[in-house]
């Protein structure tokens, strides 16, 4: 078994991905748009270059989203990016950070070498973290 992440866009989500593939090392495996559905009925009015479904591989996992209209910003989950280096994660904090709000500003924990918590500019929710080793359990 596997767990993705399915995002929603309201009409930025090849925008959204195309930042991520550039900025993160993503590379954007396939995007279909709601104008590539044959004979699709109901289709609003403007969204035909809108993306339908769209997937980027990350890392050793993937991501996928689509545009839809009213879509809103992650509330109450977070997409979480873990690094082997404090230096990478301060770069990709200071990447996603741009036109975004920190939630929890990138800082050492008793838990992390870097921690930070923010939404980017496309509405995604991220947590940013180079853990430090834990103590296992006895």
């Amino acid at each position: 078994m596997q767990l993705h992440t399915y995002l929603n866009y309201p009409g930025t989500c090849r925008t959204a991905f195309e930042f991520y593939q550039q900025k993160l090392g993503g590379k954007i495996t396939s995007i279909m748009t709601h104008g590539q559905v044959p004979n699709s009925p109901g289709l609003t009015p403007g969204w035909e270059d809108k993306v339908l479904h769209a997937r980027i591989d990350l890392g050793e996992t993937y991501l996928m989203g689509a545009d839809i209209p009213n879509a809103e910003p992650i509330r109450s989950a977070y997409i979480t990016l873990s690094f082997d280096s404090s230096e990478e994660t301060e770069r990709i904090h200071d990447l996603l950070a741009e036109g975004g709000e920190i939630f929890m500003p990138l800082v050492e924990t008793f838990f992390a070498f870097r921690f930070s918590m923010l939404r980017d500019q496309f509405g995604t929710s991220w947590m940013l973290i180079h853990e430090r080793p834990m103590p296992t359990a006895h």
